[in-house]
């Protein structure tokens, strides 16, 4: 996984938890639950990136 990547990935995660406790402070239901679906896409997000380093990491094994 690139720096980058993981950089992009982190961001949105922190920005995610932002909207959701802002939400909650405020009474914003669809602020919050729009956070929470912000950590989720970076959640499934970091978990493709790890999937090809695993992948590419095998890959290199075998050749």
């Amino acid at each position: 996984m690139g720096i980058a990547d993981k950089a992009q990935n982190k961001a949105e995660d922190l920005g995610g938890k932002a909207k959701e406790a802002a939400g909650s402070a405020t009474g914003d239901r669809d602020l919050e639950n729009e956070g929470k679906g912000d950590q989720v896409k970076s959640a499934v997000k970091d978990a493709g990136e790890k999937v090809k380093d695993a992948a590419s990491s095998i890959k290199d094994k075998l050749t």
